[in-house]
């Protein structure tokens, strides 16, 4: 029971932001805090950075659901790609992360396999292809699209290129040997087609207009409506949060606030005006003629 609470904690830190771990600015502060609380020392270092624009290595091997080798770059196919890093005997949060990812996805016109891919990949070096597909298997039912089987991909590996995959996206995890699971953030990342770092979302649930953006941001406007297009100027993509934020709100009230400042400094300099001139060219404080 306690290392579903400390997974439980962990899921709820990640919602909001990245877990701050000892290279963030706050990581100093986050750990402090985390031990305060009575946190096991794995936890401490557990965490998601940032590292948007960079590259992901594709000339990783794994084996996919069939046992078969597969090269990470191969599976990208000119689609920006939703990568999500799990282990598939975890007892909570995964589940609940590859659930999310699902439900979110069924919302969106777009489908797995056409507009963009999914890759899950076990952080486990120990787990084999037939728990990924009985992972695929559940996850592509509560998906329910037909044909996504080659859309969304789930996938083991050697404990080397698993360290280069998540060292590269900034997914930090540690196995806590005295529950016997890993301590781990909750996120999922999403890659351009060149496999390049485009946003980060955290927590166990994501919302379908934030993905649908970063899909669309990522693949550089190859995918979605012109709607789509122009909606990506009215919000801005917050990195402290992984969400996308209103920004055509904020200048809609800061030009709001502008206009009724200007038509307030008008009608005072009307109402100076009319005065004047209703006072006559004898009022005091005007030059006799």
């Amino acid at each position: 029971m306690r290392g579903a609470a400390v997974a439980f904690v962990l899921a709820l830190a990640a919602i909001d932001r990245p877990i701050a771990g000892p290279s963030d600015p706050q990581g100093a502060d986050a750990s402090a805090d985390a031990a305060g609380a009575g946190l096991p020392a794995p936890v401490l270092r557990v965490g998601f950075d940032q590292r948007l624009g960079e590259q992901v290595p594709l000339d990783l091997e794994f084996r996919d659901e069939e046992g078969r080798a597969v090269r990470l770059g191969d599976l990208f196919d000119g689609k920006p790609v939703i990568l999500s890093l799990a282990y598939y005997d975890c007892p909570m949060l995964c589940g609940l992360t590859l659930s999310g990812i699902a439900s979110s996805l069924k919302t969106l016109s777009f489908d797995a396999g056409r507009e963009f891919r999914v890759i899950t990949v076990s952080f486990n070096p120990k787990e084999t292809p037939k728990q990924a597909r009985a992972r695929k298997t559940q996850s592509l039912d509560l998906y329910g699209r037909p044909g996504a089987g080659n859309g969304w991909r789930f996938l083991t590996g050697e404990a080397e290129a698993i360290r280069r995959l998540t060292g590269a996206v900034g997914f930090r995890y540690e196995w806590d040997a005295e529950q016997k699971q890993y301590a781990h953030p909750t996120g999922i990342v999403v890659l351009t087609p060149a496999g390049r770092i485009a946003r980060y979302f955290f927590g166990v649930e994501y919302a379908p207009k934030d993905l649908r953006l970063g899909l669309v941001e990522a693949a550089d406007g190859r995918i979605g409506t012109l709607a789509d297009r122009l909606l990506l100027l009215c919000y801005r993509y917050d990195s402290t949060t992984g969400r996308y934020s209103g920004l055509a709100i904020g200048l809609v009230r800061a030009g709001g606030v502008a206009t009724v400042l200007a038509l307030g400094l008008l009608i005072a300099a009307t109402v100076r005006r009319d005065r004047r001139r209703a006072a006559g060219p004898d009022a005091p404080g005007r030059p006799s003629a």
